[in-house]
């Protein structure tokens, strides 16, 4: 019998219940590497930047499937948890309806107007078809690449995990041999990139739908119901803090790529660019983790199993520290070898990677658990605190640090901002912690 939402957590049994979702975010991240990876060796570093340039805006309109996906989970799981299925499984049908609408809408903004924001963001001549020939084939598969985020977290919350990886590795696997034989064998290009990346969504969002389609034996089923726009509303407004991220997030690396054009060119963007796609692998730890566990103390707030509740807080915080501190000590013995697979062909271009990241990498100290306290607020319902965790840390003093430390450290004020946001980020999630300590009793 498989783990249930409802079982006593221990340590051995967390990390099992977590192992799926976490193994499935660094694959989810792995693949989006091997993308940057072909685009970067095989069509060169200006359409390699072009691609990261108008990434940020394409992370947006998807990021939209993470706040449905996050906020409704939540909403499920306690439902689930206070016993009523018919509910949890009518707000679940509600979310994936909700999610493919969007997607199309966006879609079609987003093909429509993908020049204009190119410009926008900064794009050079050099540049700008490049952005536009991959932004509007991505787009076009916007809604199966946010059915993919929200089945990340349903699967988990369906009990179901290993589904979820699954589809994911599925997806994986797509998107690399794609990418060998559009971009490394055919001479594609980024659209090729673009192509590659849009079929595996389609195999990452697709399936998963098609599984809860069909009659199942999981938490959750697809029913018939009507949207109900309170439900809706206070879903997406818990699952705001995500969507918060994930646009404060790529209006930072819109920031950045400002901020390196200025101070280093478009070599300081191509940088960036390697940075973002190998912290997406440490990263990606720590979000399956919250993955895992966001169903967990949903559920158990549900139950009022205050018990359980502060047991997960104390194991996810020792755990997220460990894994910070052992990931930072990664980063800095792969920084060479990692910054050679993707810059070896231009020694300035990788002598600057390798250095940014030694720098960056102290963020992974701080940035699991205050990706967890983020997440830990979202399945508590509460969607004002995680937001408010997530708009600090992401945009505010990310924002404030990559616009004042150039100003005193030059090129290496750009590379220490996330360093100085994350442990900025981490004593605001802390007082947020002990201020809401007796309303949810997890302390």
């Amino acid at each position: 019998m498989g783990i249930q939402l409802s079982d006593r957590f221990t340590l051995k049994k967390l990390l099992r219940f977590c192992f799926p979702p976490i193994i499935m975010m660094v694959f989810t991240s792995i693949y989006g590497v091997v993308d940057g990876l072909f685009v970067s060796n095989f069509v060169g570093k200006v359409p390699f930047a072009a691609v990261n340039l108008v990434m940020p805006f394409i992370m947006v309109m998807g990021g939209f499937g993470f706040m449905v996906g996050t906020g409704g989970s939540s909403l499920v799981a306690k439902t689930a948890g206070e016993g009523d299925r018919v509910n949890a499984n009518r707000y679940f049908t509600m979310m994936v309806k909700l999610t493919v609408l969007l997607g199309i809408i966006f879609s079609i903004i987003g093909i429509i107007f993908i020049k204009q924001i190119a410009i926008f963001l900064g794009a050079t001549d050099a540049m700008l078809n490049d952005c536009i020939v991959y932004g509007r084939i991505a787009l076009a598969f916007n809604a199966a690449f946010m059915l993919q985020n929200v089945f990340q977290t349903f699967l988990t919350t369906a009990e179901k995990p290993g589904l979820g990886l699954a589809a994911t590795v599925t997806a994986g696997i797509t998107n690399m041999v794609l990418d060998a034989v559009f971009v490394g064998f055919l001479r594609w290009g980024v659209a090729g990139a673009a192509l590659a990346t849009g079929i595996s969504e389609c195999m990452g969002g697709l399936l998963p739908l098609i599984y809860f389609i069909r009659p199942n034996n999981s938490l959750l089923q697809l029913v018939r119901t009507k949207f109900e726009i309170k439900v809706l509303l206070k879903a997406c407004a818990n699952g705001s803090s995500e969507l918060m991220s994930n646009i404060s997030s790529s209006f930072v690396s819109m920031l950045y790529n400002f901020q390196l054009l200025k101070f280093a060119g478009e070599n300081g963007v191509a940088a960036y660019g390697v940075l973002m796609y190998i912290q997406f692998i440490f990263i990606a730890i720590f979000i399956g983790y919250t993955i895992g566990t966001s169903p967990i103390a949903g559920y158990n707030y549900g139950a009022k199993n205050h018990k359980e509740l502060k047991s997960l807080l104390k194991k996810s915080w020792f755990l997220m520290l460990a894994a910070g501190v052992i990931m930072m000590v990664l980063a800095q013995l792969l920084a060479h070898p990692l910054a050679k697979i993707f810059t070896g062909y231009d020694k300035e271009l990788f002598d600057m990677t390798k250095h940014a990241f030694r720098i960056f990498s102290f963020s992974f100290i701080l940035a699991g658990i205050n990706i967890f306290t983020s997440s830990f607020f979202t399945a508590l319902n509460n969607g004002g605190i995680s937001a408010a965790i997530s708009f600090l840390r992401t945009l505010i003093f990310q924002t404030a640090s990559v616009l004042i430390l150039p100003l005193m450290l030059g090129l290496n004020g750009i590379w220490f901002a996330n360093v100085a946001a994350e442990i900025f980020a981490f004593v605001i999630s802390q007082l947020f912690l002990y201020a809401n300590r007796k309303k949810y009793h997890y302390m």
